[in-house]
């Protein structure tokens, strides 16, 4: 099982700074075109940084996950 949960908790990791990593690059791409965007909804780029917000987010959210599972599975690191 931890052959498996390690790799995929290196994955999400993996994935969460790729995903920071593209929102920040996102928001330096900003212009003040972009702050002054009178469409409807949000802009483009405003549409991207969210996608990489919620990315981010979920695959932290995911790693919290695999964590537990390790850590409940080892029996929380407590000796017996």
């Amino acid at each position: 099982m931890f052959y498996i949960l390690v790799p995929l908790l290196l994955i999400f990791m993996g994935l969460a700074v790729y995903s920071l990593i593209r929102g920040i690059i996102a928001f330096l791409n900003s212009t003040k075109q972009d702050f002054e965007y009178k469409g409807e909804g949000a802009s483009p780029s405003q549409l991207v940084r969210n996608k990489m917000m919620f990315n981010r987010i979920k695959y932290q959210a995911l790693a919290i996950v695999v964590v537990m599972i390790l850590l409940a599975a080892s029996g929380g690191g407590r000796s017996h």
